[in-house]
């Protein structure tokens, strides 16, 4: 017989599923990874000039899974079959949270989307190779895997702490703004930095990357702006970093902004090295992994503006008392 769970607050709530809390934290986490995996394997695929070594979907050659196989046919049907796999452990993410102990409709809907955006994600890939990698579908393609990775990273939050009308204590409602707004600046970063890569040399193709079909935009003038963006967010959040060690706020807040400071001077290194070594692969792929951290850097220092009970059974179950204010 399962017991029933009372929370700090004294609410009591019986039951009725039969996935943990702590549990399903973990079907989260694996979704979460899954998610960051898709963005540097799709990366992968185009930087080893593999995004056309199936020329079918989502079989490779006219109708056959096998054929003349070769590095590039290996490198992006691997990529595919990857897709299938993490496909499989979201759906098992959503059915955890539809019977877990205590059903909470935020999880149910977070691992919806999820489902959704990996199959969405598969069907621009279909487009993307029967466009012969069209730029324009390449730069969606990334940055519909990088908003699946801030809904993944959402959802493995949520699955640690309780979430539910008047739940909810504001750290600081100023804070709280500025981490709405700091998006703004965040996803221009993210269009010019796709933008520059459209322009760039690596078009995803084994044969011809440097006359392939790219953005009608010169490379230097879109990473020049794209430049000009990185340093207006490198400000920004270098601003906030000093106004948020200068006032009295939580430990929380202090850390998640240190290692957004730290992670977008790390990825600024990274972009001007790859500049000015004329965009090598390897470093290519790098800031990639970078535009992830950056990305869960963002999402988790907007998460934190909020502090929130632990769910029970993990980590810090409780906190020490404080008045909750609800958010609007």
């Amino acid at each position: 017989m399962v017991e029933p769970i009372t929370y700090s607050e004294g609410v009591t709530v019986t039951p009725r599923r039969v996935v943990p809390g702590p549990t399903f934290r973990w079907f989260a986490l694996a979704s979460f990874i899954s998610m960051i995996v898709i963005v540097i394997s799709g990366a992968a695929v185009r930087l080893t000039g593999s995004g056309l070594g199936c020329p079918d979907w989502p079989t490779c050659f006219k109708g056959r899974i096998t054929g003349s196989w070769g590095i590039h046919h290996f490198i992006e049907y691997g990529n595919r079959v990857v897709t299938v796999l993490l496909l499989c452990v979201v759906i098992a993410t959503l059915v955890a949270a539809i019977w877990r102990e205590v059903r909470r409709q935020d999880l149910i809907i977070l691992s919806g989307m999820l489902i959704a955006g990996v199959v969405a994600d598969a069907i621009l890939g279909a487009f993307v190779v029967y466009s012969k990698l069209n730029p324009w579908l390449v730069s969606l393609h990334m940055l519909l895997s990088l908003s699946m990775v801030v809904v993944a990273a959402v959802l493995y939050h949520r699955s640690k702490y309780i979430y539910g009308p008047g739940r909810s204590d504001v750290r600081d409602r100023h804070f709280l703004l500025i981490a709405r707004l700091l998006w703004i600046p965040f996803v221009v970063l993210l269009i010019a930095g796709t933008a520059t890569t459209g322009s760039g040399p690596h078009a995803g193709a084994s044969q011809g990357q440097l006359v392939a079909r790219r953005l009608p935009f010169a490379f230097s003038s879109a990473a020049w702006v794209h430049s000009l963006a990185a340093v207006l967010f490198i400000g920004l959040v270098t601003g906030l970093l000093f106004a948020i060690w200068t006032s009295d706020t939580p430990s929380a807040l202090r850390l998640g902004v240190r290692r957004l400071v730290i992670i977008s001077l790390a990825q600024a290194a990274i972009g001007v090295t790859q500049y000015l070594t004329h965009v090598p692969p390897l470093l290519v792929e790098l800031h990639v992994v970078g535009a992830v951290s950056l990305t869960i850097g963002v999402t988790q220092f907007h998460l934190r503006q909020t502090a929130h009970d632990r769910e029970p059974g993990t980590r810090r179950t409780e906190r020490a008392a404080e008045p909750i204010n609800t958010i609007v």
